[in-house]
């Protein structure tokens, strides 16, 4: 059986039942409505959520009219489908046509640049890309570039004159299930990681570990059909995804929430009774924050049907799960821990019945094994630290197109992770450090050489490092400790202005002007840069833009 098998089993056995719900507080009120869509109104007549919503059999009727449009344009196995759109309610469905077609779904990171959106489709060799109204431009760019071998395909209203028009496409091609052989072992999803060299890396992934997943997922959260999921990080993450796998197998309703205001949160939360809400580090720490200034009051919601409130992506505060507790005392509490090379979250995770361990990543997880190794691949003894690796059915196939990558990843079944990891007495797991020099900033990652490349191109700077500091909010931020020119004077103004042109999420948070140590070698001293500033680098980033 594969992924898409369970969602040929939902639409006939709950078929009118509700299957995903989109909730966006800050649509416009004057759009206009389909047939599966209508506004929230509150008792004074103010629409204050956009929301609609489809049945698993709607949700299996888009999947199958992709599959087929696809397979009528020569689009089948072996085949890669790029996914370039926000969270929306045509994300899941679409990354299923494309699964039911026999082709590769290949999700790309919203915030990519119009380089990194070429980069990546030619490493993935995609043959189609999917994209929103939100990336025109972006596309627009490199779409000369790009459509030499790929069809770009359009999703929204006013379709530009470089795309083909999704809803045309799809809208005279049949609702049923195409005739398609898919196993266990085929081919089914590229994502992408990067390490600290730059572009990111393609993960290839099969049937067996998207299927896996579901059932970790199910096994560790214990969803049923009466669950409702609170689904908020882009889908676009292995995170959010594989969380809501459990849903797909349960046949649960799951809600997906554009916004990540405490409040819209919280009412999401309370309206669709969710039991189930997996947060990033720093929604949890608005939420509370707002809560302690008083902003808004659990008397204002019916929380009554949540359940469990897990976290992942990044360290997560011991202080923040005791406050957590304090104000949602009959709350399970569970942190998961996975890359996209094993399939996102779940590999390792702390367990709901284990909040007196909070500060592990927790044990191995359901099918998965763990060990802890030297540099030279032996196992260390308990209490020291080394390198974690991961074995299990979802680890990735390889990493597409770079076969050295590879063979340094994954070595006799083993997935090497670049985490620096101990085990306790009691068989927890804690992180100590990367390996990879990668900065996870509010559940991103962030890639210092990329940053420090752009800022090396600033006419006052010598040179710059960029390191990870702790932030109470977002876990880290990016610093950038800055080496001036001889003769030279530069304000923070001036180098925050300069930044502008890179994405938001990338720009340093904090800027310092000091030497950059190098080594004999010319590599930037970055463990001495750490100690050096860390002390001072631990912040609250709840007002910074």
């Amino acid at each position: 059986m594969t992924i898409v098998h369970l969602l040929e089993r939902n639409a006939r056995e709950y078929a009118n039942d509700t299957a995903l719900v989109e909730i966006n507080p800050e649509q416009p009120e004057t759009r206009r409505l389909t047939w599966h869509e209508f506004e929230l109104v509150e008792p004074t007549g103010r629409a204050r959520h956009y929301r609609r919503e489809i049945t698993w059999a709607v949700f299996n009727e888009k999947a199958n009219r992709l599959a087929n449009m696809l397979k009528q344009h020569g689009i089948g196995k072996g085949k890669k489908v790029a996914i370039l759109l926000m969270n929306c309610i045509d994300w899941l469905p679409i990354y299923f046509g494309i699964l039911k077609a026999g082709a590769l779904a290949v999700p790309l990171n919203f915030r990519y640049s119009s380089d990194e959106i070429d980069y990546c489709l030619k490493l993935a060799e995609a043959d189609v890309l999917i994209f929103g109204t939100e990336f025109i431009g972006r596309v627009e760019a490199v779409a000369d570039e790009i459509s030499k071998n790929c069809t770009l395909i359009y999703l929204g209203a006013g379709c530009p004159a470089f795309a083909d028009d999704y809803n045309d496409l799809i809208s005279e091609c049949s609702g049923a299930f195409p005739e398609c052989t898919l196993t266990e072992e085929d081919d089914a999803a590229i994502y992408f990681s990067s390490g600290t060299t730059g572009f990111p890396k393609a993960i290839l992934h099969n049937h067996e570990s998207l299927i896996h997943s579901c059932r970790v997922e199910q096994n560790h959260h214990g969803q049923t059909r009466d669950d409702c999921f609170l689904c908020i990080p882009p889908l676009y993450h292995t995170g959010a995804k594989m969380h809501w796998f459990g849903s797909l197998l349960a046949g649960s309703k799951a809600v997906i929430l554009k916004g990540t205001q405490a409040r819209s949160i919280l009412e999401a939360a309370s309206r669709e009774k969710c039991s189930i809400v997996w947060l990033l580090v720093p929604w949890a720490q608005d939420i509370l924050n707002a809560l302690d200034r008083g902003e808004i009051s659990l008397d204002e919601f019916d929380l009554s049907a949540w359940r469990l409130m897990h976290i992942g992506a990044q360290p997560v505060p011991q202080s923040l799960i005791k406050r957590w507790l304090e104000y949602f005392p009959h709350h399970q509490y569970d942190t998961n821990y996975g890359l996209s090379e094993s399939i996102g979250p779940g590999a390792v995770h702390l367990g709901v019945e284990n909040v007196h361990k909070v500060g592990a990543i927790g044990v191995p997880g359901y099918g998965w094994q763990v060990k802890i190794v030297t540099p030279e691949g032996d196992e260390v003894a308990q209490g020291e630290v080394g390198e974690l690796c991961l074995m299990g059915p979802g680890v990735m196939t390889c990493y597409y197109r770079d076969e050295k990558a590879t063979a340094d990843t994954l070595r006799d079944g083993w997935l090497y992770t670049g985490d620096m990891a101990m085990q306790d007495e009691d068989g927890f797991i804690y992180l100590v450090d990367r390996k990879k020099d990668v900065i996870i900033s509010g559940g991103e990652n962030l890639y210092p050489v990329q940053i420090e490349n752009f800022m090396a191109a600033h006419p006052k700077i010598k040179d710059v490092a960029v390191i990870g500091l702790p932030d109470t909010r977002l876990g880290e931020i990016a610093t950038a400790i800055i080496e001036l020119k001889q003769g030279e004077t530069c304000t923070e103004d001036e180098i925050n202005e300069f930044c502008k042109d890179l994405p938001r999420y990338k720009r340093p948070r904090k800027i310092i002007f000091a030497d950059v140590p190098r080594n004999p070698t010319g590599k930037i001293e970055k463990p001495k840069l750490r100690k050096l500033y860390g002390a001072e680098g631990l912040v609250d980033s709840q007002n910074k833009s």
